[in-house]
């Protein structure tokens, strides 16, 4: 069965990091771009972070040189970086594998920046 499970995630003061990791399972994970969304309290979906089959990775503008995106083929896992975090971050953040079979998504991930 196909599943993506999240974790990471919590209460961080800004200027913080957090990692937030993906684990695939019941996909050949190869084969499945990996990434994050966000989604803030009234606020429209956002795509965070894409990474293709190759490792080649894209941000969006508003985390560009504060959020990593990355995967370990061995592991079946993506994981997401995050530093330098702000108050405006704070959002649910759902993993996403896509790929031949479809799309699969995390459970999601709860991400507080707050002092």
């Amino acid at each position: 069965q196909e599943q993506l499970v999240e974790s990471g995630g919590g209460l961080v003061q800004p200027g913080g990091s957090q990692r937030l990791s993906c684990a695939a399972s019941g996909i050949i994970f190869s084969m499945y771009a990996m990434g994050w969304y966000r989604q803030a309290p009234g606020e429209q979906r956002e795509l965070v972070a894409v990474i293709t089959l190759g490792g080649r990775s894209t941000v969006a503008d508003s985390v560009q040189g504060r959020f990593t995106i990355s995967r370990d083929h061995a592991e079946s896992t993506a994981y997401l970086q995050m530093n330098n975090l702000k108050p405006e971050d704070t959002a649910v953040y759902y993993c996403y594998a896509a790929g031949p079979s479809g799309t699969y998504w995390g459970q999601g991930a709860q991400v507080t920046v707050s002092s």
